[in-house]
């Protein structure tokens, strides 16, 4: 299967336009929870891709307004691509999209989309998930405060956390979109209570907040301070070893979900996410 009949083709996919400023970008990032956002120019010659912007970007630089100096080059593919490439080319560069150009933009693969393919036999799925599967499993209490767990999956790196009960045993997953969809934006500088923003919090950013690893470029972001349980998902889809790669991006694409626990019996072993399928296709 090649890159052409796996993307989103351009006419799907959103843009900005140089010449622009970050508040352009900031309705995709924030309310519809995009990664990121190709740019392209419209020149006498027709719309040229000129690079990406993500959120890195606008936190790395919150000071800078125009896109020409926001965005950056990122590594590019063609239609005429395998998925395999592009699965290997994801792992190498750590990104989960990667914009498919030849000369103009001409639509974007996702990480999404090679999980898509695997899921229906477009790509090897024949690999236990057991060999690709992580034995480091980010995990937390389920009486947390959801603002302290939001700390913990940012500093680990990941979307996800398992949650653990009094007896250590898996009690259900939170991820950052869990947290997204409680995290409440506040304008001005009132007392935000369990927000990752407050004036006294040792966390505090200048400007920027975080949710996850999903950055909200604004005043605050207020977290709820209940415990995990009451927005973790306490129904988990679980895998055991054997399992194949087909079966679990199938099962990924089922449940829209990102990553799974790898069990055996009601041990936790380990952690399957999106981007491990993609290993068994280098």
């Amino acid at each position: 299967m090649n890159v052409a009949e796996a993307m989103t083709p351009r006419s799907d996919v959103v843009t900005v336009e140089l010449p622009g400023t970050r508040d352009d970008v900031l309705e995709y990032l924030q309310e519809r929870s995009f990664s990121s956002v190709p740019v392209v120019k419209q020149t006498d010659d027709g719309e040229q891709y000129r690079g990406l912007i993500s959120r890195d970007d606008l936190i790395e630089n919150p000071d800078e307004d125009q896109l020409a100096m926001l965005m950056r080059d990122v590594a590019t593919t063609t239609q005429d691509a395998s998925v395999e490439d592009v699965a290997k080319l994801m792992l190498d560069e750590r990104t989960r999209r990667v914009p498919v150009v030849d000369g103009e933009l001409e639509g974007i693969v996702t990480v999404t989309d090679v999980v898509r393919a695997i899921a229906e036999g477009e790509a090897d799925g024949d690999t236990d998930v057991g060999e690709l599967a992580s034995p480091d499993v980010n995990t937390c209490y389920v009486d947390t405060p959801l603002s302290v767990a939001e700390r913990e999956i940012y500093y680990a790196n990941v979307p996800y956390a398992v949650t653990l009960g009094e007896d250590g045993e898996m009690s259900g997953i939170l991820t950052e979109v869990d947290i997204i969809d409680v995290a409440h934006v506040v304008e001005g500088e009132d007392d935000t209570g369990g927000s990752i923003a407050n004036e006294d919090d040792a966390w505090m950013w200048e400007g920027i907040k975080s949710v996850g690893n999903s950055y909200i470029p604004t005043r605050n972001v207020q977290i709820p301070s209940a415990p995990v349980s009451e927005y973790m998902t306490d129904d988990v889809v679980r895998v055991s070893k054997h399992k194949t790669a087909r079966e679990v991006a199938q099962m990924m694409l089922t449940n829209d979900i990102e990553q799974v626990p790898l069990v055996s019996g009601d041990l936790l072993v380990g952690i399957v996410r999106d981007v491990n399928l993609l290993e068994a296709l280098k």
